[in-house]
């Protein structure tokens, strides 16, 4: 018997279940009832099915709710990745897909050039974070200073770095991308400080460590910065050549056209 065919439950039951937003139960209930009757299920194992039910059910809601919340860009999955293609050591690989980093409120560095996976990297292990239950949010630098910088005209900068660290891991992709000014320097140091130990970040640039006094400002700024990015850290430097590039030349079947 199909769920088209089973009986109703009786309106109270409906009421109840809904009022408690047992969602799962009510639509699993009718068929389930009439399968334990027919199978001659014990009341245990027919309240275990409806509760297993249940709890698989909102399991996947919420995680639906956490990779929405997170605003990946892309899908990017931990599946997808070519370890072998990169320059990422395997032992590294899997302490981070582990995500025991994030738990111990530890940083990820990713550092190297263009093309040469940074970005897949941070979004697969947030998206593996994110199914594993943790909290992740993703920001390339210039959307989390646009986001601060919002909140200076009303002073609310302090309620939102607060907002940010309810995550578990923040996300920082691009940064150095485009030079900050005094203001945005300052602002993205703050918010690294608020996470500082409280929480795990995971940022990638494609600046050496050496070289970020050449899109902040200050030399104080980027040392202070480092010293708490770095403190509680795991840095891969990203080398090789660009995934981009190489797929081009694939598809075209020779070399790709110079820039």
């Amino acid at each position: 018997m199909t769920a088209a065919t089973a009986p109703t439950l009786p309106a109270d039951l409906v009421a109840g279940l809904r009022r408690l937003k047992l969602a799962a139960m009510r639509q699993l209930a009718p068929e389930l009832l009439v399968t334990a009757k027919t199978q001659r299920w014990t009341p245990e194992e027919v309240l275990r099915a409806l509760v297993e039910a249940e709890v698989a059910a909102r399991d996947a809601s919420n995680e639906r709710a956490r990779l929405k919340a997170a605003g990946f860009p892309v899908l990017k999955t931990i599946e997808e990745f070519d370890l072998a293609a990169s320059s990422i050591p395997a032992p590294t690989w899997a302490y981070l897909t582990s995500l025991e980093w994030i738990g111990a409120r530890e940083n990820l560095a990713l550092i190297g050039p263009a093309g040469t996976g940074k970005s897949h990297t941070l979004i697969a292990l947030g998206h593996a974070a994110a199914i594993a239950g943790h909290r992740v949010k993703y920001l390339t630098a210039a959307e989390a200073v646009e986001t601060l910088y919002r909140g200076l005209a009303d002073n609310t900068v302090g309620k939102t770095i607060e907002a940010l660290l309810r995550y578990d891991l923040i996300l920082l992709d691009e940064v150095g991308f485009a030079p900050l000014d005094d203001t945005g320097a300052q602002l993205l140091f703050r918010l690294v400080a608020a996470a500082y130990e409280r929480r795990a970040l995971g940022v990638a640039s494609h600046w050496s460590f050496e070289d970020w006094g050449r899109f902040l400002p200050e030399h104080t700024t980027a040392v202070s910065m480092l010293d708490r990015l770095l403190h509680h850290a795991t840095t891969v430097v990203t080398s090789g050549q660009s995934y981009r590039m190489r797929h081009a030349r694939t598809r075209q079947g020779g070399e790709a056209p110079s820039s």
